[in-house]
């Protein structure tokens, strides 16, 4: 094993705005898949132009890099595999009615607005980097909210650049979706471990989604250990990832190996997308 030594950002929870209306100010929405999204280039000027205290935006830029470990991890992205998760939660009929879920190293925050949409109880949003829960997740997790009602039923996959729709004077709607949901940054053990030792009240998890997360074998470890502290004992986790990520050695055969190691899960690959790079969907839970 690696003896590689990261610092990891200490664990925050992000508190949501009082004036709802600031969170879309000056963000241009699309829509993939009839989900809304920030357009990430109109963020990324933003964030050059002085809102990320992170200075990802720059340090990605200048290394020419959608990762650089320890510092940035690549929320400001969509990968593809969040997609096909998506694709399988309705192929699969899976339900989140009720549910508690974590969407874990959220980036956009798709998986865990898809969990919205089916009715969840709670939704928990994680990811690495401050900027991309204040920037990107929130204002996601806003739009697709206000925009729940009206939604286009075209179904296409086509993406759009829509302009800003007026901001709804409205917002009782959006705070009772926002009243299900907490948004956290900072590394996978602290974040679990804000959680646990937190004063608030916390239940373990129904559901944990999680896309595009194993890239690197140097975080095995930390991500086994938060699957397995915050799952409920009756718990799924839905991960999806690519067979193998090449320069930085991860991919789902070498984590399910490392999770057969541990042999806390139980794993299944329930499905394997062959279109270019191999992608597969894995579901775990405890044995």
């Amino acid at each position: 094993p690696s003896k590689k030594k990261f610092c990891f950002k200490a664990a925050k929870e992000h508190n949501i705005p009082e004036d709802l209306n600031k969170i879309l100010e000056n963000k241009v929405m699309e829509t993939v898949s009839d989900l809304y999204y920030v357009n990430m280039s109109v963020v990324e000027m933003k964030c050059l132009d002085g809102a990320d205290g992170e200075g990802i935006v720059a340090k990605s830029v200048s290394s020419h890099s959608d990762l650089i470990p320890g510092v940035y991890e690549g929320g400001l992205k969509i990968w593809e595999c969040t997609f096909d998760l998506i694709d399988y939660f309705s192929e699969a009929e899976i339900q989140f009615t009720n549910k508690t879920v974590l969407d874990l190293g959220c980036g956009a925050g798709l998986l865990g607005i898809v969990a919205l949409r089916g009715k969840a109880e709670k939704v928990h949003f994680q990811d690495y980097n401050s900027t991309v829960i204040d920037e990107i997740t929130l204002s996601n997790v806003v739009a697709n909210s206000i925009n729940e009602g009206n939604r286009m039923g075209s179904g296409d996959d086509r993406r759009t650049s829509k302009p800003p729709s007026k901001r709804p004077k409205k917002v009782e709607c959006l705070a009772d979706v926002l009243a299900k949901c907490r948004f956290f940054s900072g590394g996978w053990s602290e974040v679990s471990q804000l959680l646990l030792s937190s004063n608030k009240p916390f239940s373990k998890y129904d559901v944990i989604l999680t896309s595009e997360t194993i890239y690197n074998p140097d975080y095995y470890s930390a991500l086994h250990d938060t699957l397995a502290q915050l799952l409920d004992k009756n718990g799924c986790v839905y991960l999806a990832g690519k067979a193998h990520y090449f320069g930085v050695g991860g991919g789902i055969y070498l984590f399910e190996k490392f999770i057969v190691e541990r042999n806390v899960f139980k794993t299944s690959i329930v499905k394997i997308i062959d279109k270019g790079l191999q992608r597969c969907i894995m579901e775990m839970a405890f044995k």
